[in-house]
């Protein structure tokens, strides 16, 4: 078997802000209010004639130059969205047309949050069994354009952005979990919890989009409980446990959600990366997004054991461990 593994990772946000400041004037709402029950202070959202095909398409190119390659050696392009550029094509498709590629596999993943997980998981499939070379896999978000602006309850949380990750199927470096690369991972849903966190709207029911409506005590509840067992269950299978992690990367859903992951987990805090106060929950992309931060500051360094994690609509969930 040959191992998946990421050889670079970009990130891209719009360059409009919205603070908590500005929600003030819209929503009745207060940054101390939004701070205190989600650590948001800030969030980027897409200007007219911006779209989610364009943050991620540029999240991919930041991608596909950190790891010195080029658009031609992708065999796959896997997009995780929850906010496509169309009902179809996929917007993976589009990214496909504006990377000059032609010919390489190119599909969307509807897992919500867990999207970016989804998609590294599905690509480790074909990487590692040899039928594919290289993956670009995607988690690009624009939900400003389903959030209710009057629903101070959503709007106050999501952001928009994108990241993206190379990864190549390459001979094994080391052995076990030693080993470079995608480790072990798990993808889970509860269709019947679907109702806690969807939209008002689908094509096939209501010919809308909808907007985002959440049941925020159940979420919060179930997001803490199924991030944990799945982490556990993961490092049972690789016999590692809690110490042996370098660095946690959960879906940046909001902060107190983070908090009560690693209190359960009694991992120290020092070991989570997160963002949230200057994006908000950007859904797929917010994992990528704080893996590509982390690298570009030195934080994460070859050997590291990173755990990632994410917990959204579906209800989906995922959890993956890798070395880098």
């Amino acid at each position: 078997m040959k191992s998946s593994v990421i050889k670079g990772m970009g990130a891209h946000v719009p360059g409009r802000v919205i603070t908590n400041k500005d929600l003030e004037k819209m929503v009745d709402t207060s940054d101390e209010w939004i701070v205190s029950r989600s650590g948001i202070s800030r969030r980027h959202i897409v200007s007219e004639g911006e779209y989610t095909s364009d943050l991620a398409l540029a999240a991919a190119q930041q991608a596909l130059e950190n790891a010195g390659m080029e658009s031609s050696d992708i065999d796959a392009i896997i997009v995780g969205t929850t906010s496509p550029d169309y009902t179809l094509p996929s917007t993976a498709a589009v990214v496909q047309r504006e990377l000059g590629v032609k010919g390489c596999a190119a599909f969307d993943v509807q897992a919500a949050c867990s999207g970016f997980i989804y998609g590294l998981t599905i690509a480790d499939s074909f990487l590692k069994t040899g039928s594919m070379g290289t993956a670009l896999v995607i988690g690009a978000e624009t939900l400003s354009r389903i959030v209710d602006w009057e629903d101070r309850s959503t709007c106050v949380l999501f952001g928009d952005g994108a990241g993206a990750a190379v990864v190549c199927a390459e001979e094994p470096n080391g052995t076990g979990t030693g080993r470079q690369g995608i480790l072990h991972s798990q993808l889970l849903c509860d269709g019947g919890c679907a109702e806690f966190l969807r939209s008002t709207g689908g094509p096939s029911r209501t010919r809308t989009v909808g907007y985002i409506t959440m049941d925020g005590p159940e979420i919060f509840r179930r997001a803490i409980s199924y991030s944990v067992d799945t982490a556990q269950q993961l490092l049972d299978e690789a016999r590692l446990s809690v110490a042996d992690i370098d660095w946690f990367i959960p879906h940046q859903s909001n902060r107190r959600i983070m908090d009560g992951i690693i209190k359960r987990l009694d991992m120290p805090e020092s070991k989570l990366i997160e963002n949230i106060a200057d994006y908000g929950n950007t859904s797929a992309a917010s994992v990528p997004i704080a893996m590509t931060e982390a690298i570009g500051d030195g934080r994460i360094k070859k050997g590291d054991l990173l755990l990632l994690s994410a917990v959204g609509s579906g209800l989906t969930w995922a959890a993956l461990l890798m070395r880098w």
